[in-house]
């Protein structure tokens, strides 16, 4: 059997903390790339079918290789586990075991067939869309028919969707984020690898592509990108950023564009495939097992080589196209975040300008509603010095006067960015002191604490929107309980009282030191060190 991080094992107890609180509604774990989710889950499946035998788990994903990796480690977990495989590309039509594994394609017109379901785990569950009539949505409203007691829990990397925000915004299905982990912890205990970015010459730019449902146009993006000049330029440095890095990935604006780039590539003495979703099966099994194994230098692709494709020594990756999904950039770059066997991190080329676009992929910008014809709530933004909600449209945050920039047409090229979002300065904590703070616009109240250090260091004060709705106060709630933990005062946060809250931290363990960074004119706290 194969034991579970600690950090796994948090991600289960907090998933059990949370349906303990809450006798309906559905959870999301949110869990970086490479984090082992598929280990999680089927440590899940196992306690669940050994402490309520009668339970039965549908364990739904969208791409056959999720499914295979999320079976083999259930083998791994469980051995002899009661287990079977629904999905047509996989060859295999399992419905009668009490842990299936399914695609979505193949099972979701078949719920009369599956029959009574107690639990539905969704892998890449930000694609569960939010009208009824979408695949996932239609199977899960047919099984909650037949066991309206049904419970879902959702995983994903990026709890965002493209157009309609935040995957918790109704009239999504998931009710809470629970977010166990973060990119920095695992870093820092060796189980991902960091990202470096380069300065780029060549610059790809989206200034004047139109968009179709939020994303840009695809035919427009290849005519702007795929030019023999801009291939051989993008080409050439690639060569000269590389030196002896061994594994390429190259995401491309589309199929011609990739066939092209690969076509560069060879010319220029470097071994390198294209893999597109035209790309037939056999053809593309063998070109990514070369690949994997060395005899393949660099790959090029279109829309095919994200979510489901595992290759850790993947050590340069080069966007070569531009997006206005955030979830579509944390994957792309999540490519390169395994463990390496051969260095220590992974390259990225940024030629379209997607990081400056969207920011580190330790603090994604996720995308806002769509409007939806003045129904809903009035477009806001949050204040990411104090958290307080702000009308769009502000210039600065009534709250704490923090300046929001002028919004500006800029072209999506990359300058001097920090893919990992890690270059963070440290204080020496010497005293803190926690407060009730109200927000001046809302009038709300919410938990604040000012970290003070030595003479010549900034007094870093940090703010806990906790009694705003949805995910700000979801995900302040969070972090209040994980500080609240660290410094024995656990206790705490089960108040109501938040003057008692803040003068029972106050009165907890110092951590000893913080990490900030610098955002605008105010400061960000992004480690806390016990």
């Amino acid at each position: 059997m194969t034991a579970l991080r600690e950090y796994q094992q948090r991600a289960i107890d907090q998933l059990y903390g949370w349906f303990s609180k809450n006798n309906d509604g559905n959870p999301c774990l949110v869990l970086p790339t490479g984090s082992g989710k598929s280990h999680i889950v089927a440590a899940l499946c196992k306690d669940a079918l050994q402490n309520w035998p009668e339970t039965r788990v549908l364990m739904l994903t969208h791409v056959k290789e999720l499914i295979s990796q999320n079976a083999e480690k259930m083998r791994q977990h469980w051995k002899g586990a009661p287990m079977g495989i629904y999905s047509a590309s996989l060859n295999s039509r399992n419905l009668a075991e009490p842990i299936i594994f399914a695609g979505i394609q193949s099972v979701r017109t078949k719920a009369g067939q599956i029959g009574h379901v107690d639990l539905i785990i969704v892998d890449e569950c930000h694609l569960i869309g939010i009208a009824e009539t979408g695949g996932y949505r239609m199977l899960i409203d047919a099984l909650t028919l037949i066991n309206p007691m049904l419970r879902v829990i959702g995983l994903t990397a990026t709890p965002y969707r493209l157009g309609h925000g935040m995957i918790t915004d109704k009239p999504a299905i998931f009710d809470a984020l629970i977010e166990p982990v973060s990119i920095e912890e695992l870093l820092h205990k060796g189980y991902l690898a960091p990202l470096r970015s380069k300065v780029t010459r060549e610059k790809l730019s989206a200034d004047g592509l139109h968009k179709r449902g939020g994303e840009y146009i695809e035919s427009e993006m290849q005519a702007a990108f795929d030019t023999e000049d801009h291939n051989r330029a993008v080409v050439d440095e690639v060569i000269s950023f590389a030196g002896d890095r061994k594994s390429w990935l190259f995401f491309c604006a589309g199929v011609k564009h990739a066939e092209n780039v690969a076509s560069v590539l060879r010319d220029r003495g470097i071994t390198a495939q294209c893999v597109t979703g035209k790309t037939p099966k056999k053809e593309r099994e063998t070109i990514l097992k070369d690949f994997k194994a060395g005899n393949i230098r660099a790959i090029t692709n279109a829309n095919v080589l994200t979510t489901g494709f595992d290759h850790p020594d993947i050590d340069l990756i080069a966007m070569l196209r531009a997006t206005a999904s955030p979830g579509l950039y944390v994957q792309m770059a999540g490519r390169g975040l395994r463990p390496k066997t051969h260095t220590s991190h992974c390259l990225v080329l940024d030629f379209a300008g997607v990081v400056e676009e969207h920011g580190p992929i330790t603090n994604v910008r996720s995308p806002s509603k769509k409007g939806r014809d003045g129904e809903g709530e009035a477009p806001v933004k949050v204040c990411e010095s104090c958290g307080e909600l702000v009308y769009i449209s502000a210039t600065f945050c009534p709250s704490c006067g923090h300046a929001f920039p002028e919004p500006e047409k800029k072209p999506l090229v990359l300058r001097d960015v920090d893919i990992m979002g890690l270059d963070a300065v440290e204080m020496s904590v010497t005293d803190w002191r926690w407060r009730v703070h109200t927000g001046r616009a809302s009038g709300k109240n919410m938990i604040a604490v000012d970290y003070y250090g030595g003479l010549s260091d900034p007094l870093i004060t940090e703010f806990f929107t906790i009694l705003h709705d949805g995910y700000a106060g979801q995900r302040a709630m969070q972090t209040l309980a994980s500080i609240a933990a660290q410094c024995n005062a656990l206790d705490a946060v089960r108040s109501d009282d938040l003057a008692q809250i803040a003068a029972r931290l106050s009165a907890g363990r110092l951590p000893k030191m913080i990490e900030y960074k610098k955002d605008g004119k105010y400061f960000r706290v992004t480690k806390r060190i016990f």
